[in-house]
């Protein structure tokens, strides 16, 4: 009998032993597979900021181009108001003088077809 007590002490033993075996592999799978998943989201964070860098490049190239073509549009039509202007300055004077002059110079005449009743 003895020797079957040794036998199911040293069985509980290697059951002991195994089931720390299988516990210690659980926790190395956890750790790995947390590792893993740390690894993955910082490749994530990495492609995704390298991918925002891009797009604020040719968002920047694109609005830049845009920005230059409103600026340019801006300066022209500030030179063109500049020119109306001056044009004005120049013409109003013989503009305003010959309006005057059709204003005074009146010439009263009958209209052809009135006709007199009488």
């Amino acid at each position: 009998m003895a020797s079957q007590s040794q036998g199911i002490q040293q069985l509980l033993q290697a059951e002991e032993r195994a089931a720390e075996k299988v516990a210690e592999a659980r926790k190395r799978k956890n750790r790995r597979l947390k590792q893993a998943k740390e690894e993955a989201q910082a490749e994530i964070e990495q492609y995704r900021l390298q991918k925002e860098k891009d797009f604020k490049a040719k968002e920047n190239d694109a609005l830049g181009s845009h920005g230059n073509s409103a600026i340019e549009v801006d300066k022209e039509t500030q030179e063109k108001i500049s020119e109306i202007g001056a044009s004005y300055e120049e013409s109003k004077e013989v503009v305003l003088n010959t309006l005057l002059g059709l204003i005074y110079d009146i010439k009263p005449e009958i209209h052809v077809n009135f006709r007199i009743n009488g």
